[in-house]
């Protein structure tokens, strides 16, 4: 059965680091859903997070994979243990008259908030975990969403648990 994990990775800082391993999902055949990556709190190291689909095989299969390239540190599947994920996501919509309520009702129902009005729209700033935000997406007219953009979902171990070099 195919399901969404997440891996969270720490590779070295370096050029071509995140290259070699994009590369090697696509020399795999394995899609990448999102990605992000960032400097951690040791500058050195970078943490990359990549969600993608396929069953425990597939991924435990990439997770050695990676472990391999000399740039990684640690690899881990966030969604074999309890974490927190989120995900940022930016939402322009059309926004005149009647609708301005509406969109407002949506917007403290999903715990929003907007960042930007002009007369015709709104841009409205949604976290949390990509079900959420696809239930905002559901929730407001198709006709009204002008322009979207979503960082990916990044995420961390709960409690004690770290991911560390």
């Amino acid at each position: 059965m195919n399901d969404r994990h997440i891996l969270s990775i720490l590779l070295e800082n370096a050029p071509g680091a995140l290259s070699r391993v994009v590369s090697l999902f696509a020399a795999r055949g394995y899609n990448i859903e999102s990605i992000t990556v960032a400097p951690t709190e040791n500058r050195t190291v970078s943490r990359m997070t990549i969600a993608s689909i396929g069953d425990a095989a597939d991924i435990e299969q990439i997770t050695k994979q990676l472990n391999r390239l000399i740039e990684v540190v640690k690899v881990v599947d966030l969604v074999e243990s309890d974490h927190v994920e989120r995900e940022l996501m930016l939402v322009k919509v059309r926004a005149v008259g009647r609708d301005r309520d509406e969109m407002m009702r949506i917007v403290d129902i999903f715990r929003a908030r907007v960042v930007d009005v002009t007369d015709k729209s709104f841009t409205i700033e949604v976290t949390g975990d990509t079900r959420k935000n696809d239930a905002f997406l559901r929730a407001v007219d198709k006709t009204a969403i002008l322009e979207t953009v979503r960082t990916g979902a990044c995420g961390i171990g709960r409690g004690e648990k770290m991911l560390q070099a």
